[in-house]
């Protein structure tokens, strides 16, 4: 897996700081399983591009399905639970756990990643020290991929930020995955629509 990026004593930025005690949970959890997990969403956005608000986190984790239940019992000794009835059950169906850290009320979402993309993704991850909190992220060029599929407005602003962050993205990979996506999901026009970002 990737190095530290870059030690620093950067503080958080504004938007992130509300968040620091469920990050710092979630960042413990995933670290119980060798560093196969990785933060995604708002606060890799506001890490790696412009900073801006968002009130709940998001995860991609490799996991076998028989490794929930060991998952869950780690996640409750850091003051995260469910939030549905039956975790198991649903992350079966739908290879995500929501789950909330109890002291902040902040929801968490934890994908299973089993796609290749994913499995380069985490491969791939870089450590970035804030402060004191040392979080596994995804590289730019992958945060950007995962933004393209999920293609809401605010991500497309998300990928405009980071891009403008990192001049010297890899756009060959960029392309190249999401060319891919764009034929998984019908979309052929997906590079050319998204180059535009970038």
């Amino acid at each position: 897996m990737g190095e530290i990026e870059g030690k620093s004593s950067r503080s958080a930025p504004e938007p992130v700081t509300p968040l620091l005690a469920p990050i710092q949970a979630l960042q413990s959890l995933l670290s119980q399983f060798d560093d196969r997990g990785v933060l995604i969403g708002g606060v890799a956005a506001s890490l790696l591009g412009t900073p801006r608000y968002t009130v709940d986190l998001d995860a991609v984790v490799l996991l076998n399905l028989e490794d929930i239940p060991e998952l869950l019992a780690q996640a409750a000794k850091r003051g995260i639970e469910p939030r549905n009835p039956d975790p198991c059950g649903f992350a079966r169906q739908s290879r995500v756990l929501l789950l909330r850290h109890v002291a902040s009320g902040t929801n968490i979402d934890i994908s299973l990643g089993i796609l290749p993309f994913e499995l380069e993704m985490v491969e791939r991850s870089r450590v970035v020290e804030i402060g004191s909190i040392k979080l596994r992220l995804p590289t730019p060029e992958d945060l950007i991929i995962m933004k393209v599929v999920a293609n809401r407005p605010k991500d497309l602003l998300d990928i405009q930020s980071v891009a403008a962050h990192h001049p010297d993205l890899d756009r060959e990979r960029i392309r190249g995955w999401i060319k891919q996506f764009g034929e998984a999901l019908d979309r052929p026009d997906l590079w050319q629509t998204i180059s535009q970002l970038l």
